[in-house]
């Protein structure tokens, strides 16, 4: 018999090689949140430098009671897909705020930002069509293209030039072009050239989708994303987001005008077969994006506090992933082993961050992946750079 584990076995040993240089950097618990930017670990406080939390709205009192409002009037939970069940009202006002927020006319929730690439990426790309892809795009993109049976092309990362090459090659005449891109890329913190990719609309007509679960409530003089920020927001067909980063929740959306585009609802495998959103976290995800609208001082306070780290690693002397600030910012190690290590000593002096390292990261990147929230005082600013210049450099 064939275990059909035994295909693992490598990747439980590089586990075991990275526990017995300290901490479990992929499994660490926080027994108590104090705050969106510390927490208590085991018996220390920790400084929160990595948890995608860019609005800091996780404690905001107005979201916990819309919560626990929604915990009385709903219930915990829906048990059942809205196809099959049905939908609350907080998931049509959800979808309604959304689309006012966005300037578009629709907008489908999903129950995470992951199903919502799934499913917006395979109701919209069948095996007739194909996608052109960016090669550093998320992983649920790659794998809402698997679903899709679309052919895929990738073409380099952020070169507007590389894909108008590999359309002009490409032979299919019968189905239509999807061009995905991200508006803030996760691991290194940079953005889409929207401009470039949109002039290339009209030469080689294809639709174009963003991804701005990184960049939704962050790029922008609204907070839209990457097309607000670009001032190309009629350049895009559809936006992909997600709840669990600026929202401070869980979940995920699709918009656009599409004319046709409420009828994904009966072609997405991910959106059909799925239990809806809990009322919590809808509530929650609801009054979240009504401060947001009305706080723009929190994307404010996020950008002072995005340049105060970036400025500072820089000061250092450490290699970025990226020359363009943005609240995701990145510092280069040489490899995995001084990733790990570097990694446990950040630790160990009370600063958390993400340890980046293949097959999650593109080129095969090692990362010390910091991510900043508009909830970080100067102080915490000051002390990340701080503990990266003792332990890091």
């Amino acid at each position: 018999m064939v275990d059909l584990l035994d295909k693992h076995k490598p990747i439980a040993e590089r586990f075991l090689r990275m526990v017995e240089q300290g901490s479990n950097a992929l499994g660490v618990t926080n027994d108590q949140m104090i705050s969106p930017t510390r927490a208590m670990v085991g018996n220390r406080e920790i400084i929160l430098a990595g948890t995608n939390n860019y609005m800091g709205i996780t404690f905001d009192e107005r979201c916990i009671a819309a919560g626990k409002k929604a915990l009385d009037e709903f219930g915990t939970g829906t048990t059942g897909s809205r196809i099959a069940n049905g939908s609350f009202i907080l998931h049509k006002e959800l979808e309604a705020e959304l689309a006012k927020f966005l300037g578009l006319k629709h907008c489908i929730v999903f129950t995470t930002g992951y199903q919502a690439n799934l499913g917006m990426l395979s109701g919209l790309a069948g095996p007739k069509d194909t996608i052109f892809l960016d090669a550093d795009s998320h992983s649920s993109i790659y794998d809402g293209c698997t679903l899709s049976g679309a052919k895929l092309v990738r073409f380099r990362h952020n070169d507007a030039a590389d894909l108008d090459k590999r359309m002009a090659r490409d032979d299919n005449t019968e189905g239509g072009k999807l061009v995905v891109l991200e508006g803030i890329y996760s691991m290194i913190g940079d953005r889409a050239p929207l401009a470039d990719f949109v002039a290339l609309k009209k030469k080689h007509n294809f639709q174009l989708l963003v991804d701005d679960a990184h960049s939704f409530g962050v790029l922008g003089p609204h907070g839209r994303g990457l097309g607000d920020e670009a001032n190309l927001e009629d350049g895009v067909d559809f936006v992909i987001g997600t709840f669990s980063k600026s929202v401070g929740a869980i979940g995920g959306f699709g918009a656009s005008n599409h004319p046709l585009f409420e009828t994904l609802r009966y072609a997405m495998r991910p959106y059909m077969f799925t239990a809806s959103a809990s009322p919590a976290s809808v509530a929650t995800s609801l009054e979240a994006l009504k401060i947001l609208a009305a706080e723009p001082e929190r994307r404010e306070k996020l950008w002072a506090n995005s340049t105060r780290l970036f400025e500072g690693f820089r000061a250092l002397g450490l290699e970025m992933g990226s020359e363009v600030v943005s609240p995701v910012i990145a510092v280069k190690m040489p490899d995995e082993a001084t990733t790990i290590a570097k990694w446990n000593a950040l630790f160990a002096a009370g600063v958390y961050v993400n340890m980046a390292i293949p097959p999650g990261t593109p080129n095969r990147l090692c990362l010390l992946r910091c991510s900043v929230s508009a909830a970080h005082s100067f102080e915490e600013i000051d002390k990340i750079i701080a503990v990266f210049r003792d332990v890091v450099v």
